[in-house]
This record gives structure tokens, sequence and C-alpha cells, in this order.
């Protein structure tokens, strides 16, 4: 493997269990999918047609791990071109194919706080360092001890109502209900190496690292990825009715590189300790960002998140992968003081963690970048043709 590629895969990725799509012209022009095998990619398409299939299977770790296929060549290879501005095939797609996609949003203390910011705000980033002052002020304590829905979480709202400075983002954040929203359409997200797109009417916005968990269709986590939800602040500040325009938008998920199943040496617990890193390159301005965020200071516990999305009240009969929520909403003044952060097209978004690796993107706009014109019915006439 190239020795700069390795940042990509987990720490101990000779002993994970990495599964994910690419894309290839031959035999068959359409997605593959693969697994990590001793640094080498292996298409076992001819075993099973599908990731939601994969995921759906008991013996899913023993079919990574034992199933024949052919080889692709090296991993690190195989990231290289992913990254490459034009790649050639083979090259890495989102992990996910047909599954819903999913996010939960306000989960973290941090990100709670800069959702009201927006609101009050009214997109208008100047005005974001008054209002969080101002909101420290009324708020008071640390909203990361308080238990979404508990007897402190209503006291705190009821107090909050009284000054007037309740908000729907606090419903959510300390409320007995989680927001859960559709980030994405089946086979929309983009994977490692491409470019991430803003819609071209937002001036204020960031990316949103975040860890993916992939369910199956009876709500069981089956493994996890990364992932950049990205977000237009200016957008749904201005109303949270726009969250579908500020959310959804061509090229606005990233996922990957690839899904590691859960066994005994990656649990939901290890997503639970889990270390987020953020890493943001300017192309333009010579721009750096770094920071951190541990999964520990989530409001809701992932299984909690699963539930919310999946139950009698909602089913997903190709299972679905779940955005798990961030604490990140970088503050950093970039273009002027008191202007706080926002993206420049060309940046590098590194999102990573050592179990799973890192994702890489590069930030460009939605209407710049390739159309999503690959959808269901595309994707069943190559699995028909492959077969």
């Amino acid at each position: 493997m190239s020795d700069s590629m390795t940042f990509a895969l987990p720490e101990d990725a000779d002993q994970a269990l990495l599964v994910g799509r690419v894309w290839r012209d031959a035999p068959h022009q359409g997605p593959a999918l693969v697994v990590v095998r001793d640094g080498r990619v292996v298409d076992i398409s001819a075993n099973i047609a599908c990731m939601a299939d994969l995921l759906e299977r008991d013996d899913a770790a023993e079919l990574v791990a034992t199933a024949e296929g052919e080889d692709l060549g090296p991993v690190g290879a195989l990231l290289e071109r992913s990254l490459a501005k034009t790649p050639e095939a083979p090259y890495l797609l989102a992990p996910c194919d047909v599954q819903a996609i999913k996010a939960c949003g306000v989960t973290f203390a941090v990100s709670l706080m800069e959702r009201v910011i927006e609101e009050q705000a009214g997109g208008d980033p100047g005005r974001a360092g008054e209002l969080r002052e101002e909101l420290k002020q009324v708020i008071g304590g640390d909203l990361s001890k308080i238990v979404p829905g508990s007897e402190a979480a209503m006291a705190l709202k009821a107090e909050l109502q009284t000054r007037g400075a309740w908000s729907q983002y606090m419903e959510v954040g300390i409320g007995p209900d989680a927001e859960v929203f559709t980030k994405a359409q089946p086979l929309s997200a983009v994977g490692f190496g491409r470019g991430v797109g803003l819609h071209p009417a937002s001036e204020w916005n960031n990316p949103e690292p975040e860890i993916v968990l992939a369910v199956d269709a009876a709500g069981r986590p089956r493994g996890a990825s990364l992932g950049n939800d990205v977000n237009l602040r200016d957008v749904e500040g201005r109303s949270a009715l726009l969250l579908g325009k500020a959310k959804d938008n061509n090229a606005s998920c990233a996922i990957g590189p690839f899904i590691r199943l859960f066994d005994e040496r990656f649990t939901l617990d290890t997503v639970r300790r889990a270390r987020v890193s953020l890493r943001i390159e300017g192309a333009d301005d010579g721009f750096v960002l770094e920071d951190g965020s541990d999964m520990a200071e989530i409001s809701r516990d992932p299984l909690d998140l699963v539930r919310q999305t999946l139950g009698a009240h909602h089913q997903y009969p190709d299972g679905f992968v779940l955005f798990l929520g961030t604490m990140f909403s970088p503050i950093q003044d970039r273009d002027g003081a008191g202007q706080g952060f926002t993206h420049h097209l060309g940046d590098t978004v590194t999102i990573a963690t050592p179990s799973l690796g890192a994702l890489v993107n590069r930030v460009d706009r939605s209407d710049r970048l390739p159309p999503w014109n690959y959808g269901i019915r595309q994707w069943m006439a190559d699995q028909a043709r492959r077969q």
C-alpha cells in the first residue's frame, strides 16, 4: 500500500472487516461490491448483489473474510485513484446503495447552541458572535449534562419559555423526541475523494463530520462508516422549514471510505468511545482548521437514535444508514472579524477516527459538480446485465 494512503484506513486495517463499493468500467459497467483483504481489494459481486443484501446476512463476516472474487489490486492504489480530480475506474463510491439515508440533528450540546444561534441570527453570520454570548448568559450551565426528556430537561424548558428563549432546536435537543430526517436519496451519496456540493445560494456553510451507522431492516446496527452531512447555516437559519434545501442537494452527502462491520474487535462501544477529528485546508487562502470531538459527549445513545428511526411507526425494508449527529459548527473567523467560518470552494475536508480511517472530499458548488444521474432504475438494469 502507498504510505501516503495508510491514514485513510483503520489503524488495525489488517484485522478489520471492510466492505465497500467501487465503480467499474469492465467487464460490466456499474457499481461492484468489494472487500479489503490483506491489503487487496476483492470484487465479491458474484456472491452477493448489493450492500443492503450483505448487511442482512447473519454470515456477513464470514462472507467478507472468505468469499472468492476478482482481485482489483492494492487498496492504496484504489484510494489514490479515488482522490484524483478525474478518477479512473475502479474508484470508490459511497459504501451504501439502496438503503435509505437518514440523519439525526442536534445530538450534541455544542451543535444545539449553534442551531439556536442560526435561528436567531436569521442566517446572518455577522450576528453569531453577539448571540452566542447572549445565549450563554440566558441558558447558563452545561447543556451536555442534561438528559433529553428528563425532569431536569423539562424544568429547563419551562424556565426558557418563561424568559422567551425557547427554540424549536431546544425541543429536539433536550426534549423526548430526536430530530431524524432524510438526508439524501438512495444511491445519491458520494464517496471518498469526490467533490461535496454547496448550494450556490449559500454564503454561510460548514462540514458536519459524523459517524454513520449501517442498520439492517430489523433495526440491528451491522457496521459503521464516516460521513459529511454538509450544512448550509444561512439557509436553515432563515427557516427550519428550509431543511430540505439546506441538506439535500447534489453531492451534499459524503460517506466512506468503507463500512466496517461489527465484530469482537469493533463494536458499538467502539463507536461510543470514538474521537472524530476534522481538518479543513483552504486551497485559495492557506486557511487550516483542526478540531476534534468525542462521541462520549453525545446526548442520545446511538441505539436510542436507531429506535427513534425504526419501529412500529416506520419500517425500512432495505435497511438504512444513519448519521448520528455532529458537535462541529466551526466558528473560527476566516474572512473577517466576527464573520465566523464558511467554506471556500476548493477546501479539502478530512474527517477521521482511528477505528474507521479517514473520509476526504473537496468542496465545490452543487451546480458545478457532476449531476446525480445514476438512480434505482439504472442500478437494476446494471444488476440484471451483470447476472
